[in-house]
């Protein structure tokens, strides 16, 4: 799964912390996790966190004495990624240059 369309247009770090709790919907991730899936430094990755959190688009919990992330659902795809085949040119396009 990924982050939906409408999101994908956020920062590179955004977009990548969501893709990657996508995959993590039943389970959530912790930071330190994340930092691995997501390959940034830690001040990246909580500056990321931060805007995800405040445009509520994570949610942020405690289970086991554990701080987990999760994705709010309307935040996520319909389960897997379109093929770039399929991608529309124009969408292509601003998917790899972002204005």
């Amino acid at each position: 799964m990924r982050a939906k369309e409408q999101y994908r247009d956020r920062d590179e770090t955004e977009v990548a912390v969501l893709d990657a709790l996508a995959d993590r919907m039943e389970t959530g991730t912790t930071v330190f996790d994340l930092r691995a899936l997501v390959e940034e430094d830690i001040d990246t990755l909580e500056q990321a966190l931060a805007e995800l959190n405040e445009d509520g688009l994570i949610e942020v919990t405690e289970k086991n004495g554990r701080t987990v992330i999760f994705a709010k659902e309307h935040a996520i795809g319909n389960g897997t990624a379109p093929d770039e085949d399929d991608s529309d040119f124009l969408e292509e396009i601003r998917r790899r240059f972002p204005f």
